[in-house]
């Protein structure tokens, strides 16, 4: 696409749309790099911020990882969200929380069976 030219300009909504339904029909496979930012930018004719803005809207959307130096990647969904390396910091404080109610559930039942075991052996009351 020419920048000079006066087509319409994709806006970071626009981006994220058309990557968003690339990557549910399939067309982009998990593990797979999207276009690095710099160089969609100048294809698009649009600044380097849209396309990084779309690309954290992905993100935050928990769709692809970003990776420092690296780039964009398709998110594999069969990987809990916030686990890996450039998740999004709310899915990895997510997971996080999560993490941390688990264990309480878990140790909640621990300590309801133990109750359960105690109150089960005391003989009911004669009326």
């Amino acid at each position: 696409m020419d920048p000079s030219s006066h087509a319409h300009k994709p806006t970071a909504k626009d981006i994220a749309a058309r990557y968003r339904k690339e990557i549910a029909n399939g067309e982009r496979e998990a593990g797979s790099r999207l276009p690095a930012a710099r160089q969609l930018a100048k294809e698009l004719g649009v600044q380097l911020v849209t396309v990084q803005s779309a690309y954290n809207q992905l993100r935050d959307e928990g769709l692809v990882l970003s990776q420092q130096g690296r780039g964009t990647f398709v998110r594999d969904p069969s990987v809990p969200l916030g686990t890996e390396p450039g998740s999004s910091p709310a899915y990895t404080a997510l997971a996080e929380e999560l993490n941390s109610i688990h264990d309480a559930l878990r140790l909640l039942g621990e300590r309801l069976d133990r109750l359960e075991r105690v109150v089960g052996d005391e003989t009911p009351p004669a009326q």
